[in-house]
């Protein structure tokens, strides 16, 4: 497929992630769209959706897995959990690649999926085959991939955050300590506008002492990059803003290392690597440098009084936290380059 025009679709147009990863895709030097399914009784053109992509001339339609499938070569399916297991099965018989928005494919178990999304999972036989979707760590395994999990948009910025430290075995394993904030478009659009209409500009916790779904993703990824299990403190917030993600991670160092040494292994970590980020000594990651781009921006600093690090990441939600990520896996199975359509 390397260089020519992959034919894509996307089931589950009518969402944010559906939205984003049109806008990019539409632009996108290799690609044609094939397909947009939605669960719409009649056809809608796509203009009726979403005004500000009307020239494209293409309409969202009700459309079976099998029909999908006859004209696409990648199908991105931006639904939400539980239900992208029901059909995954389908488009692997009819032997198409697959970008799995959802988290129904992220969890290595399908106990652990259970526990914590309260659905049997019906395709846990695709657990094993399905390939973690995070570039920077598993780019080798995604370039043969039939079937990608897209990472969750918190645990985006806590892996990016944490992977170079926990490699090099720097930090105490018990002590890691994330406190997130993201934009209210993570909740999906019902909830954006159930926010702006009861709440807004309000600025809260929620799902608070383990109870995130993220925290099973967070540790499994992380526990796998440090070669041991981590539990970790996971608090998410909401915030007054459409979209953006920030990340503060705070790790206890087994030994003292300078802010500057920090940041040129974090520097050496994420040197070839297009979207991740690691600002100059002395700088922070804010949100509005990120916004609408794929990339996650990372800084740090030492608290010389407590020997604790703080490490900063930041993403657009939306784009590195979804679209965007999803684009540069498909960029990666395919062959072209990894920034086509990001940059």
């Amino acid at each position: 497929m390397n260089k020519e025009k992959v034919a894509v679709s996307i089931v589950g147009i009518t969402g944010y992630t559906g939205e984003e990863l049109l806008k990019v895709l539409a632009r996108h030097p290799h690609v044609k769209i094939a397909a947009l399914a939605s669960r719409s009784e009649t056809p809608v053109p796509l203009g009726d959706l979403y005004p500000h992509l009307a020239h494209l001339g293409l309409s969202s339609e009700n459309l079976t897995p099998g029909q999908v499938a006859a004209s696409s070569d990648i199908i991105f399916l931006a639904l939400p959990h539980r239900v992208s297991f029901e059909i995954v099965p389908e488009f692997m018989k009819l032997g198409k690649k697959v970008i799995d928005l959802s988290a129904d494919f992220r969890l290595d178990s399908a106990d652990e999926y259970e526990k914590w999304y309260g659905s049997k999972h019906t395709a846990d036989v695709y657990l094993k085959e399905a390939v973690y979707g995070l570039p920077e760590l598993y780019r080798k395994e995604i370039r043969g991939a039939r079937l990608i999990a897209n990472p969750g948009c918190y645990p985006t910025t806590v892996i990016l955050g944490t992977a170079p430290v926990l490699k090099n075995k720097l930090v105490d394993l018990s002590s890691i300590i994330i406190d997130s904030k993201s934009g209210i478009s993570g909740a999906g659009r019902k909830s954006v506008a159930e926010y702006y209409k009861n709440e807004h500009p309000n600025f809260r916790a929620y799902n608070i002492a383990g109870a995130h779904r993220h925290t099973p993703e967070i540790e499994q990824e992380i526990s796998k990059v440090a070669g041991e299990p981590i539990t970790v403190t996971f608090t998410p917030h909401i915030i007054p803003t459409e979209r953006g993600m920030f990340s503060t991670i705070y790790m206890n160092l087994k030994k003292h290392v300078s802010s500057e040494e920090l940041t040129a292994l974090y520097k050496e970590f994420y040197k070839d690597e297009p979207f991740a980020q690691v600002l100059p000594q002395g700088k922070l990651p804010q949100i509005k440098s990120v916004m609408n781009n794929n990339f996650c921006d990372i800084g740090l600093k030492v608290d010389e009084r407590t020997n604790r690090l703080i490490v900063v990441s930041a993403i657009d939600n939306l784009v590195k936290g979804a679209s965007g990520q999803a684009i540069q896996n498909m960029n990666i199975m395919c062959g072209f380059d990894e920034r086509d359509g990001l940059i």
